[in-house]
């Protein structure tokens, strides 16, 4: 699952350093989240909406997924 933390933060014209500072969480953190190397856990889900001023369906892209059909 794709994080869209870098686009909301960008609309809030808010840098992922600043927002890692908001959060009071280590900017590596929110960089990787950003990269998509480590996930949030829940709660900081609902501190990084609350932050972005987003819900967790407009952070959260699900990527797509491809299926192989056999006859």
């Amino acid at each position: 699952m794709k994080i869209k933390i870098k686009e909301l933060a960008q609309k809030k014209e808010l840098s992922l350093y600043r927002l890692a500072k908001e959060l009071d969480i280590p900017q590596q953190t929110v960089y990787s989240w950003a990269k998509g190397r480590t996930q949030p856990s829940y709660e900081n889900l609902d501190r990084l909406c609350e932050a972005l001023d987003c819900t967790i369906g407009e952070l959260l892209e699900a990527e797509p997924v491809q299926r192989k059909l056999s006859f």
